[in-house]
């Protein structure tokens, strides 16, 4: 059986902690899209941890983790990731690599940080680990898979015509300097020996398990609002966030995702630009943020303070939605406990007309949030573990939500930890 755990809207949901806890009861877990743009935090008995390019199952000694082909493997931020968590006496993971994944290489880095530049006031917010121009390579016929690592008459050859191309845009757009292709054929051969001991026919492993009945879980980066086709561009990501791209970005047919898992926050941050119709500023913003996840609202990748916001019922409708939602998973409904009173935003104003369905982007530029507010519980909700023990007015919360997405919440996560998860009978489960 396959499940999949993805985001509902732009990305920071707490996916990382619902894979984590999901992994207990799974064999495999996969990580089909995006690269090390972005963090999954996760709390355990080890520790607090970021993951940017580990699966979120790594923590099991019974599960393999799988980077699959949609991966933008930065080769030497994998190994750095593997010996940052064993060196905290997590025991070794087992970990297998796609051979058709493609390889974040050194330039593209560079380029992500020139074109950021270049840009200036107009750049789109990146996190400069060169995903744009890694993804703009691969479709445009010219990254570097795996497995052409392991042969070097191609190699060479391929590095010379590829450099041949980045020097006319670093010689004559950026003005920096050019790349030579002997430096990178040795980078490229450093690749290989680190990446060597992982590489496996993923598609062909994953086909048997399924045979073979293994349970397995596909871990999704970002969520629907960062997704290219779906989501808020052109400030998005560069690769699908939706479960749909996980048979793709694994290498399994469509028809074997029987759950979708969408992970919802239960306010709304962001990290990067783009249209946040439910943002809030100044001191609310600091105290959402200050309280916010497991020490604060923060980028587990960049740093950064995350945009803060009362939660959104039309974005989040719309997310799970492309994403083909079965099950939602509520997340840091504990961070809410500090208010009197609780915004939600049931609309978006656009023209003088309110809309309840999410718009395209230069729409979505216009729209002010249409709020309601709840009362809020005023209480510490951490350590409960039955739904029907929490506070009056937190459950009529979780349930105004619910009616508002129209999507099950089965899992309602009130801590940081493994165990603080609540699961719930849902009216809306068929």
């Amino acid at each position: 059986m396959v499940k999949a755990v993805v985001g509902a809207n732009w990305g920071d949901e707490g996916k990382g902690k619902i894979t984590d806890m999901l992994a207990e009861k799974a064999d495999i877990v996969v990580r089909f899209q995006g690269g090390a743009n972005a963090g999954h935090t996760i709390v355990n008995n080890y520790g607090k941890f970021a993951l940017h390019t580990l699966p979120s199952g790594v923590f099991y000694q019974h599960i393999t983790s799988v980077i699959g082909n949609g991966v933008a493997l930065n080769i030497p931020l994998l190994v750095d990731e593997i010996k940052s968590i064993t060196d905290r006496e997590v025991p070794m993971p087992k970990i297998l690599v796609s051979d058709r994944c493609q390889i974040v290489m050194p330039y593209h880095i560079l380029f992500d940080q020139y074109e950021e530049e270049r840009l200036g006031g107009k750049s789109f917010g990146s996190t400069k680990s060169g995903i744009a121009p890694f993804y703009s390579d691969k479709y445009a016929k010219i990254g570097f898979q795996v497995s052409e690592l392991f042969d070097e008459e191609v190699l060479r050859d391929k590095l010379n015509r590829v450099c041949e191309t980045k020097n006319v845009l670093l010689e004559h757009l950026y003005h920096k300097p050019v790349l030579i292709p002997d430096e990178l054929f040795e980078t490229m051969q450093k690749y290989r020996e680190m990446i060597a001991p992982y590489v496996c026919d993923v598609s062909n492993y994953l086909n048997q398990a399924l045979k073979d009945g293994k349970t397995v879980l596909l871990e999704g980066q970002l969520g629907t609002l960062k997704d290219p086709d779906h989501g808020i561009y052109p400030m998005v990501t560069s690769s699908s966030t939706l479960a749909a791209y996980g048979a793709i970005g694994a290498g399994i047919p469509p028809y074997e995702i029987k759950q979708i898992v969408t992970v919802c926050k239960a306010y709304s941050s962001a990290v990067g630009a783009g249209a946040f119709v439910s943002e809030i500023f100044g001191d609310e913003a600091d105290e959402l943020r200050r309280r916010g996840g497991d020490g604060g609202e923060f980028g587990a990748t960049t740093g950064r303070p995350r945009r803060m916001g009362w939660f959104d019922c039309v974005a989040s409708k719309y997310g799970c939605r492309l994403q083909g939602t079965t099950d939602v998973a509520f997340t840091v409904l504990d961070v809410l406990g500090y208010l009197d009173e609780i915004p939600v935003c049931v609309g978006y104003e656009v023209d003088g007309e309110v809309i309840t369905d999410f718009p395209v982007t230069c729409k979505l530029e216009k729209a002010k949030p249409v709020l309601k507010k709840l009362p809020g519980w005023k209480a510490e909700i951490r350590g409960i573990r039955k739904y029907e023990e929490l506070p009056e007015n937190c459950r009529k919360y979780v349930e105004f939500i619910e009616e508002q997405i129209g999507y099950p919440i089965t899992m309602v996560s009130n801590g940081p930890g493994r165990e603080d998860i609540i699961y719930r009978e849902s009216p809306l489960s068929k």
